[in-house]
C-alpha cells in the first residue's frame, strides 16, 4: 500500500469514526437524503449534519447530487468501492493465514505415531503392583 492510499483510507476510516456521522452515513447509503431529512431523523440540527456530510465529502465517502432545487447527498460508489476492497484485501490475508493453520494442523493430526503400540508395551514391561506385593508376601 502507498502512503497516499493510506492516508485516503486512513481519512476514511476517521470520517466513520464519529458516532453520530456513521449513523449519517447509514441513512443515506439506504437511500439518498438532503440535510433536512437526515436531521429529522436524528437528534441533532441541520448545521450539524451539514458539517458532518461535509466531512463524509471530504473523505470521499458521499457525494452532493441536486435534485431541482434540493440536494440530496449518497453514498460515492468510488469511495466505498475502495474502503470495501482495502477490508477484503485484510480478509483475504487473514483467510489465507487461516488456512495455513488449518492444514498445518490437519498434517500433524493425519501423520501416523512413529511407535503406535509403544504405550500398550511400555505397560507389559512395568510389573504389576498387586502382584509385586503378593511375591513380598509370599516371601514372608
Amino acid at each position: 500500500m502507498t502512503p497516499r492510499l493510506a492516508e485516503v483510507h486512513a481519512r476514511r476510516f476517521a470520517a466513520l469514526g464519529d458516532p453520530t456521522r456513521l449513523q449519517v452515513f447509514a441513512l443515506i447509503a439506504r437511500s439518498p437524503l438532503s440535510v433536512t431529512e437526515v436531521a429529522a431523523q436524528l437528534p441533532v440540527s441541520r448545521p450539524a449534519v451539514s458539517q458532518h456530510l461535509k466531512v463524509l465529502a471530504d473523505a470521499g465517502l458521499v457525494q452532493l447530487e441536486s435534485v431541482g432545487t434540493r440536494n440530496h447527498y449518497r453514498p460515492d460508489t468510488d469511495g466505498v468501492a475502495t474502503l470495501r476492497d482495502f477490508i477484503d484485501s485484510l480478509w483475504d490475508v487473514g483467510l489465507a493465514r487461516f488456512k495455513l493453520q488449518a492444514e498445518k494442523i490437519a498434517r500433524e493430526r493425519a501423520r501416523p505415531l512413529r511407535n503406535a503400540h509403544e504405550p500398550e508395551r511400555a505397560a507389559r514391561r512395568l510389573p504389576d503392583a498387586r502382584a509385586a506385593t503378593r511375591s513380598t508376601k509370599d516371601k514372608t
